[in-house]
C-alpha cells in the first residue's frame, strides 16, 4: 500500500507520516523533500543545475538559498530545476519502494500531486493547515524570515481537494485514528 501526504510548508506532513508509522504495522516513511536535497550532491545533477542557473555554488556545493532566490520567483525556472532533479529523485524513490515493497509506504512531499506516486497511491491525504500555524512552525524550525517563507509559499502549488481521500485541518490523534481505521 502506498500513502501520499501533501500540504504546504509547515503543514505537518512529516509529523503526520511519523505518527502513522507508529500506528500502522509494517510501515515505513520516506520524506521526499530530503531526497530533493540529497540529489543536489549528485555530480551529474549538480552540473545540470549549474549549467542552467549559473553560479549557485558555495564551497562547491549547491547553495539552496541562492537557487531558491532564482526558482521561487519563476514557475518556468522552477520547471527547469524540476527537470534537472526529478530523474535522480525518481530513481531513489523507485529503489526505496522496491526495497520496501512488502511494507505500507508513506511518502510526504509538497509536490507529490505532480508525480506518478500520487496516481498510484491507495490513500491520499491533504494537510490544509492555516497560514498562521504554518508560518509559526517554519520560522521556528528553519530560522528564516517571513519574507522568505512567503516567497516559498507563493511558489507552492495549489491543491484540488477533490483529489484527496482525507483533508485534515489538524493532525491530532483523532484525525490519525480516523485514517488508520480506513486502512
Amino acid at each position: 500500500m502506498l500513502i501520499c501526504i501533501c500540504g504546504l510548508q509547515g503543514s505537518g506532513k512529516t509529523t503526520l507520516a511519523k505518527n502513522l508509522v507508529k500506528k500502522i504495522p509494517n510501515s515505513i516513511h520516506l520524506d521526499v523533500d530530503m531526497i530533493s536535497h540529497q540529489v543536489l550532491t549528485i555530480k551529474e545533477c549538480k552540473n545540470e543545475i549549474v549549467d542552467n542557473f549559473g553560479d549557485v555554488l558555495t564551497n562547491n556545493e549547491i547553495d539552496r538559498k541562492k537557487l531558491g532566490n532564482i526558482v521561487f520567483n519563476s514557475e518556468a525556472k522552477m520547471n527547469i530545476l524540476t527537470k534537472c532533479t526529478w530523474k535522480y529523485m525518481e530513481k531513489i524513490i523507485d529503489e526505496f519502494i522496491e526495497r520496501n515493497k512488502n511494507c505500507t509506504i508513506i511518502l510526504d512531499w509538497l509536490l507529490l500531486t505532480k508525480t506518478k506516486y500520487f496516481k498510484k497511491s491507495s490513500i491520499k491525504i491533504l494537510l490544509d493547515i492555516p497560514y498562521e500555524v504554518r508560518i509559526k512552525r517554519v520560522l521556528l524550525r528553519e530560522n528564516i524570515t517571513k519574507k522568505r517563507f512567503n516567497l516559498r509559499d507563493n511558489a507552492a502549488p495549489s491543491y484540488n481537494k477533490e483529489d484527496f481521500d482525507y483533508i485534515l485541518s489538524d493532525n491530532n490523534s483523532e484525525s490519525i485514528e480516523r485514517i488508520i481505521k480506513s486502512i
